[in-house]
This record gives C-alpha cells, sequence and structure tokens, in this order.
C-alpha cells in the first residue's frame, strides 16, 4: 500500500507546477483523496481535497482559483494543478487517501512529501 508523489521542484513566483499522486499496492477508487502542506516550521494544514468519484472537491481560502485537485480513477493518480504560485506556497507537499475531509486525521494513507520551493 504505498502512494507516491512527485512533481515538485524550485519554479519563480508566478509560475506554475503540477503535482502527481500515483497509488499503488491497493485500489484506492473508493477514498477521497487530499493534498496538504507544511512549511518549515509550521503545522501541516489542509490545500484540497476530492471525492472518491470526482464530483467534489474543496479546496482552502488560501488557493482558492489557483490550484485544481484532479483525479484519473483508472490510473489511480491524483493531480495538483498549482498556478499562479507565490512564495508563501513554497512546503512540503503530501498526499493522503481517506475520507473526504479538511482535517488531517481522516486520512488513512500517506505518501512522502515533494517539496515546492516559490522563489521570488
Amino acid at each position: 500500500v504505498q502512494l507516491q508523489a512527485s512533481g515538485g521542484g524550485l519554479v519563480q513566483a508566478g509560475g506554475s507546477l503540477r503535482l502527481s499522486c500515483a497509488a499503488s499496492g491497493r485500489t484506492f477508487s473508493m477514498y477521497a483523496r487530499g493534498w496538504f502542506r507544511q512549511a518549515p516550521g509550521k503545522e501541516r494544514e489542509f490545500v484540497a481535497a476530492i471525492s472518491y468519484s470526482g464530483s467534489r472537491t474543496y479546496y482552502a481560502d488560501s488557493v482558492t482559483g489557483r490550484f485544481t485537485i484532479s483525479r484519473d480513477i483508472a490510473k489511480n493518480t491524483v493531480y495538483l494543478q498549482m498556478n499562479s504560485l507565490k512564495p508563501e506556497d513554497t512546503a512540503d507537499y503530501y498526499c493522503a487517501a481517506g475520507r473526504f475531509t479538511t482535517i488531517s486525521s481522516g486520512y488513512d494513507y500517506w505518501g512522502q512529501g515533494t517539496q515546492v520551493t516559490v522563489s521570488s
């Protein structure tokens, strides 16, 4: 049972990145998926979530209008398209599988982080 996040990197402010989170080891199609992030010295915070069917999404206020979460059920993969990036988006980004919630304890499975650095 594994979630593998990828796609992080260094980008200038105003740029874009797309994160991917591939699931392996079991079928995650019945799980909601979420993205969280943790900046140095800060608590982990919710970024975005998508329901198991993909029909519902929810975003943190700080990323609404800039980030888009989507999923490819056939590929067992979730994406986070990040546009208009800001230096304050710099963090390690984590994907998770579980309930459709903004609360980290609602997720049962976690991937390793992928680092996103936005330069000003």
